[in-house]
């Protein structure tokens, strides 16, 4: 866990999550504050998640072609 002065490690994926070194906060567009207590936090990007705002792999899903 980086100390009061070292910069916090973001880390964004290509068709993925952003992963967060944590403990975080993420503040949502209506006001609440959730919070995560993991060494690593993966942050939904995509907007699929069912546990948004973190992610539960949801992008990964495949869309059926026709």
């Amino acid at each position: 866990m980086p100390t009061a002065d070292e910069p916090r490690r973001v880390v964004v994926e290509a068709g993925g999550p952003v992963l967060v070194e944590g403990p975080v906060e993420v503040l949502l567009p209506d006001g609440t504050t959730v919070r995560s207590d993991r060494f690593m936090v993966a942050v939904c990007a995509c907007r699929r998640s069912k546990r948004y705002p973190f992610c539960d792999t949801s992008h990964r899903r495949k869309v059926r072609s026709e």
